[in-house]
């Protein structure tokens, strides 16, 4: 008797949805969302961290909104930042209890790069330097 099968192991982990540098401007919402890939035992539970301190609703700097949703394809964590400060920019941390953390790096502005801002998954920074950059070329070229 003989049975074939194919097993097919994934590591826990955590993935923060979007670019890993996010722009945003002073004044606005940051918004993140953390996917876990853990389906068959849920994370019990999902922090995150700015730099080396835990983000919650409880936080002294207030304005924070946290929602985890477990389902049968995953869990989800949503953090919200209202009113984002010049002191919000920083690395952003994902830990599920039970997986592997991901990071985000998060970029308030104060309105001096507005070509610098992400704008519903629009390119970012990499595109406008890009273009500056053949931009003095051809000028230099045409001289």
């Amino acid at each position: 008797m003989n049975l074939a099968f194919m097993l097919k192991v994934e590591a826990a982990q955590a993935t923060i949805l979007g670019p890993e540098d996010v722009y945003v401007k002073k004044g606005s919402t940051i918004s993140l969302t953390c996917e876990v890939n853990v389906r068959s035992t849920p994370p019990s539970s999902v922090s995150w961290h700015h730099g080396g301190a835990v983000v919650d609703f409880d936080s002294p700097r207030g304005g924070v909104s946290l929602e985890t949703e477990k389902t049968d394809t995953g869990t989800t964590s949503r953090l919200l930042v209202t009113q984002a400060r010049l002191t919000d920019s920083g690395n952003y941390t994902c830990i599920p209890s039970n997986a592997n953390p991901a990071s985000i790096m998060v970029h308030v502005l104060n309105g001096e790069h507005p070509a610098a801002m992400q704008h519903g998954g629009s390119c970012g920074v990499a595109p406008t330097i890009l273009l500056a950059s053949i931009t003095l070329i051809v000028a230099n070229l045409l001289r």
